[in-house]
């Protein structure tokens, strides 16, 4: 079975890759004559998830469907510039700036995904960190942020195991804008 973007990539000039979701067309993909990403038309009721790793057909043909019929997942090079969302593993600060030139309009989002039923290793310091022992991680801005976050682990923590210890993952929970913390 040919890739998604061997699809795109082999469409001659002029021609059109349509993708339906139960019948409904959600994307239209037109061939641009060799131009470093094809042109696409999609539903505006749709959130374009570019991802920016490599994933095989059917792991990204999961994450769409865990996700929804509100969403399409597909590669970046085959995604519109104008892409809600880019999915990418950990890497540096410049390719993250790079890729955010690419799509201007995205919600970048940085994922560390380890799915061996899939196939799918993209693992990164923070989850290297809580491999060790860590118990939590958390993401603040301020002292203040950090003091709330601190607290709400904890607390939270003592709620679900009664006082025992207990290992929590990431709190990503959304930080309040800079002026509010």
């Amino acid at each position: 079975m040919r890739q998604r973007a061997d699809l795109i990539d082999a469409l001659p000039p002029g021609e059109d890759l349509v993708v339906t979701r139960d019948g409904k067309v959600i994307a239209t993909i037109s061939s641009t004559g060799g131009a470093p990403r094809p042109a696409a038309e999609i539903a505006d009721d749709v959130t374009v998830v570019a991802t920016a790793m490599r994933l095989s057909e059917s792991a990204r043909g999961n994450l769409s469907a865990e996700l929804g019929a509100d969403y399409i997942v597909i590669d970046m090079h085959a995604a519109p510039a104008t892409a809600d969302v880019l999915l990418v593993p950990p890497v540096s600060p410049q390719l993250i700036g790079n890729l955010r030139r690419s799509f201007p309009k995205a919600r970048v989002v940085v994922a560390e995904i380890d799915d061996a039923e899939l196939g799918v290793s993209y693992q990164g310091p923070v989850r290297r960190l809580l491999d060790a022992g860590a118990t939590t991680y958390l993401p603040s801005t301020t002292i203040p942020h950090l003091a709330k976050q601190l607290d709400s682990t904890v607390t939270h923590e003592r709620q679900l195991t009664g006082g025992a210890p207990a290992r929590l993952e990431i709190d990503a929970s959304p930080r309040p804008p800079h002026d509010a913390e």
